[in-house]
């Protein structure tokens, strides 16, 4: 599956196995990994919302462009949903790809991409707290997504 938005831990070596091909010379993996701060205060673990129906639909959409702009057959996105703790994986993209240069910068146009598009936040819990913070600048907001079952 080449789009995966799921509250399993994330198997990067798996999802980079789907984007290899004897055709493609590069395969790029990408792992977006929780942090333990945010602007000087500590982070003990993050809560990804989304609304998941429209956020698979704009990761398909962020794949096909991805392939149409850089001639791409390949090209795996997972995102974990859910509690996420630290240190672990929250993103995984894999770019399979005949030449590295391609590879290289559709990785980081999708990383761009999904963070502008994808109706997906996360709400950080602190010691003394916890607050949403745009992974996006999109328009949908967390409230519209609350609700929202969770896919698997």
């Amino acid at each position: 599956m080449m789009i995966e938005l799921t509250e399993d831990t994330l198997n990067p070596e798996k999802i980079t196995e789907l984007v290899r091909r004897d055709t493609n010379g590069s395969v790029i993996t990408f792992l977006g990994t929780t942090r333990d701060n945010f602007e000087g205060k500590t982070v003990l673990t993050l809560e990804y919302e989304a609304f998941d129906e429209m956020a698979v639909k704009k990761l398909e959409e962020v794949r096909q462009e991805l392939m149409a702009e850089f001639g791409l057959e390949q090209v795996a996105i997972s995102h974990r949903i859910g509690t996420v703790g630290i240190g672990e994986i929250s993103l995984v993209v894999a770019i399979g790809s005949p030449h590295r240069k391609e590879g290289f910068n559709a990785c980081q146009k999708a990383v761009d991409r999904i963070k502008e598009v994808i109706p997906i936040w996360k709400k950080e819990v602190y010691q003394d707290g916890s607050r949403w913070v745009a992974c996006e600048d999109h328009e949908f907001s967390p409230e519209q997504a609350s609700g929202q079952g969770h896919s698997h």
